[in-house]
Parts: structure tokens; sequence; C-alpha cells
């Protein structure tokens, strides 16, 4: 299956929703149960960093707000962790951002390249997803590292020559693109980036054991994000909006905060998780439509507002597969906090 599928004759939802507060200062606001936080990752309300809604259940085949639109429809058994982390509560259906494991390691990549030009008219990104300003962790996860005991990532990670041509302006496509089981775009920091869903179809960004900086390797040996890292998120200041990557449609990735330093929740976006506001474009300051990190699932892109360049990938869904079912050691008790 190729990243860029879409279906036909799927309407592309309008009008766009836009960010209450305008560039740089928008939060959600609403009543998201009685401590007014977001239990569900479709429900208004702040995002409570230690009682994230969890995103589980949450693929469509059509655009939702606080779904990821799949071009994939049947997950595997196996994927990604094998059991669920202490960070993860099953029964309020949430999970902790504050004290999820990572894992260990600092390995810098001096090979890693990423360029971003203007050429006919086009934006060429030339790229090896390796990261060219951040670290990553030890991959394969090793077995003395206490994230072996949920996810046990056997994949290498390797460089890998890669270049998009992506138009400067993209047009909005006439139905929403569904999000395909390899790259939805790339990321500032050089590395690729994935739709939130893991080898089962779960909440990867819940799920899985990232490494510091919110990476890890895949089957093909491609290190990617399912989100915007910390180190990413970390060098945007409260009160700002900043273009952090591309999609595959052309579309800019943008952070942005409040006064507070503060993530928009997803009722504040559109059923991709994008919004039409005025925002720093090629250059100049021009109202257009982009995707918005939030902290909650689906994280960045949730459909295709444009249509998305056909980078190919594998086949179904390996991405993120783990080894096979019943390797290794057996689970940790119940997992919970």
């Amino acid at each position: 299956m190729q990243a860029g599928n879409s279906r036909s004759g799927r309407w592309l939802l309008a009008p766009l929703l836009v960010l209450a507060a305008g560039c740089g200062a928008a939060v959600a606001t609403g009543s998201g149960g009685s401590t007014g936080y977001a239990t569900k990752p479709s429900q208004p309300g702040r995002v409570n960093p230690a009682a994230v809604p969890l995103g589980d259940g949450y693929v469509s085949t059509v655009p939702r707000v606080g779904y990821v639109d799949s071009c994939l429809t049947h997950f595997g058994a196996t994927g990604g962790a094998r059991v669920n982390g202490p960070w993860i509560n099953t029964a309020s259906h949430t999970w902790d951002y504050r004290t999820k494991l990572h894992v260990n390691g600092a390995v810098r990549w001096p090979s890693a390249a990423y360029s971003a030009a203007t050429r006919g008219g086009r934006r060429v990104i030339v790229f090896n997803s390796l990261p060219i300003n951040h670290v990553t962790g030890v991959f394969p996860i090793q077995s003395s590292d206490p994230a072996y005991r949920y996810d046990q990532n056997a994949n290498h990670i390797v460089a890998h020559s890669l270049s998009w041509s992506l138009p400067l302006s993209p047009p909005a496509a006439t139905s929403a693109g569904c999000t395909g089981s390899g790259p939805v775009g790339v990321l500032s920091d050089g590395v690729v980036l994935y739709n939130a869903l893991d080898g089962e179809g779960r909440d990867a960004g819940a799920h899985e054991v990232l490494d510091v900086c919110a990476g890890h390797p895949d089957p093909s040996s491609t290190y990617h994000h399912h989100d915007i890292p910390p180190c990413i998120l970390n060098r945007v200041p409260p009160a700002s909006t900043k273009l952090v990557g591309y999609a595959l449609d052309g579309y800019g990735i943008y952070v942005t905060k409040d006064a507070k330093g503060r993530l928009p929740g997803n009722t504040q976006l559109d059923a991709c998780h994008g919004t039409t506001s005025r925002v720093l474009w090629n250059g100049k300051l021009e109202r257009i439509y982009h995707y918005v990190a939030t902290l909650e699932y689906p994280y960045t892109v949730g459909c295709y507002h444009g249509t998305a360049l056909s980078v190919g990938g594998p086949p179904g869904r390996p991405a993120d597969r783990g080894p096979p079912a019943g390797s290794g050691p057996g689970p940790p008790g119940p997992g919970g906090p």
C-alpha cells in the first residue's frame, strides 16, 4: 500500500475550523469531564499530560475529528510493544506522558542529512531519515534495557536516500485522503513522520517504547516519529507558532503554543487535524491551511487535506512489528498505575 492512497467519493469537510484565538494563542478550553480535561480524543477540553486520552479504537475509514483516517482497515494481532507499560491506565483509557519509559542510549549520526530547497516551483526535500540535531536510542533494544520488558524492537537504524518533490502552494483535494502504512511527512529534524498507529492499529505514541526523542526504527530500518517529538516541541517558545515539517500533500506541519506553552486540542482542528490561519509560509505571512500538532492522538495528520505524494511503502502494515508472539521472556505483572 502506498502512503498517498485515497478513496474516491468522500467529501472534504468544510468549512474548516479556525483556531479560536489565532496563531500562537490557541488552547482547548472545553469542559471534558468534571476536571475540565478531555478524557477522549474526540472530546473538548485541555489535555492533562498525566492522563492523555488513549487513541486505541479511534481508527476510521472516513475523516473524523480525533481519529486516524486509515487506508488500512485490518491490522495484525502483533506489532510494536508486547505488553502495556505502567504508564497506560486501561481502566481510564488514558496514559501518562510524563512517566512513560524511553529506550536508553545517546547515539549520534554524523552522516545525517536534510535540506529543503525551491526548484522549478516545487519544494524539494532531500534527506536520509537520520536526525540532524538530536541523538537516538540504541536499537535493537538491548535485553538489559528496562524498555525491553515492554517492547522488544529488534530493528536497526539505517540511512535511506530520500528525495521528495512537493508543491510550494498545495491545492486542496476534492476529497480527503486516507493515510497509509508508511510516511505521512517529514519533520525538521530530518526524520520521517508516520501516522499515529502501531502495527496493531493502536495508539503508537502511548504503547510503543520510543527513545528520548520519540523515535524508533521499523522493519525497513527506517527511523521515524509518530508525533512531534519533545526534541522539537521544546524548541518552540510559548505564545508562538513554528513550522516543524511538511506532510506528503505539501502542506506544513506546525507547532502552536499559547502563552502558557500549551498545545491546542483536537476539537479546535478539523477532521484532518488541521486549520486555516495566518502562518509564516514560503517566507511570508500567508493565510493557508496547515496541520497542527497536539499532545493527544492523532498528534499530527489524521487524513490528507491535499493530494499526497505517492512514496511507496511496505504492503499491509508490517511497520513497527517486533519479534513473533511468544518470543522472549514472559510479560511482567499487570500494567496500569
